[in-house]
């Protein structure tokens, strides 16, 4: 198969219509379809099908897709090889839950701006379940997604994760009803039975984390309110409406009137993982970024395990 017409194929794939594609490779509409024709008949499947004015890639495509990212990107590495490592150059769509945004995105942001300029970042906002659909799809390139240690994630087969850190979990509630700011006992804990608490509306892991915590301590979590924004989760605790969970990141500044208590083993970790299709992490551009992305997460999260490096 000609490399061209794959990389034709994979940009259709990542930008979505013939005339995107036309405008990332100065390519004719006209030429593109030729080409993607004839690449057709060589794979011996339907790759593209109609979908209004426009076409979208079948199964087969998508699958073809994912196996040419493989195969340019070994090229790619090969031609480096050969010709002397040049600068990588690309465009990555890089979907992150918003915790990461400030302190670990945002500054590699400008460090990759100054290191690498041919890299072109596309930031898109998503709690994990939806960031891996992205993934899977070709809406994102590359994620960045979390789990909670006590909650483990169910992860598709074709999604690849690299564990870049993790941080302690807090309890946040209005400081006049404080338990202390030392780390949780069960016994502490279960003075909380009756509190109403502060979950999200995006995802069940939150949940199922809360009442496994609680469950240690005797009693069933009365979940009354569902906020996704984590500083008015902040704010509702302050005034006295409930208690919730937060991550260590995501209470940093302290919003005066509450108190976060260290919840230690009782609540585990959150781990956060870099996540990408398994045949895109050869990619320059994209390994790139996932470099850039892991040396500012070491001076702001708990180091992975050995194990776990990218």
């Amino acid at each position: 198969m000609d490399l061209t017409r794959l990389r034709l194929l994979v940009e259709l794939e990542r930008l979505g219509t013939m005339g995107a594609v036309s405008e990332a490779t100065g390519m004719g509409t006209s030429a593109i379809s030729k080409h993607l024709a004839v690449l057709e008949r060589e794979a011996g499947v339907r790759l593209l099908t109609p979908s209004g004015r426009r076409v979208r890639l079948t199964p087969a495509g998508h699958r073809l897709a994912e196996h040419a990212v493989g195969i340019l990107a070994r090229v790619e590495a090969a031609q480096a090889e050969m010709a002397g490592e040049g600068p990588p150059a690309g465009r990555v769509d890089l979907v992150t839950f918003i915790s990461m945004a400030v302190p670990v995105v945002l500054p590699t942001l400008t460090r990759l701006r100054r290191e690498h300029p041919g890299i072109e970042v596309r930031l898109i906002e998503h709690e994990p379940d939806q960031a891996l659909e992205l993934l899977r799809g070709g809406g994102a390139d590359l994620g960045l997604v979390y789990e909670y240690s006590l909650v483990p994630r169910q992860v598709p087969e074709d999604i690849t994760l690299h564990r870049i850190g993790s941080e302690p979990l807090l309890l946040v509630q209005s400081s006049e009803n404080a338990t202390g700011r030392r780390t949780m006992t069960r016994e502490r804990l279960r003075g909380l039975s009756d509190a109403f608490w502060i979950a999200n509306s995006r995802g069940s892991d939150e949940d199922e984390l809360v009442r496994r915590m609680c469950a240690t301590a005797g009693f069933r979590p009365l979940i009354r309110h569902r906020i996704d924004n984590l500083e008015a989760v902040s704010a509702l605790a302050a005034a006295g409406w409930g208690v919730g969970l937060l991550p260590k990141l995501a209470a940093t500044p302290r919003r005066r009137g509450v108190t976060h208590t260290p919840l230690g083993d009782l609540a585990g970790v959150r781990r956060i993982y870099l996540a990408a299709r398994t045949g895109a992490w050869a990619w320059r551009p994209l390994r790139t970024l996932a470099d850039s992305l892991r040396r500012t997460a070491r001076g702001v999260l708990d180091p992975p395990d050995a194990d776990d490096a990218l």
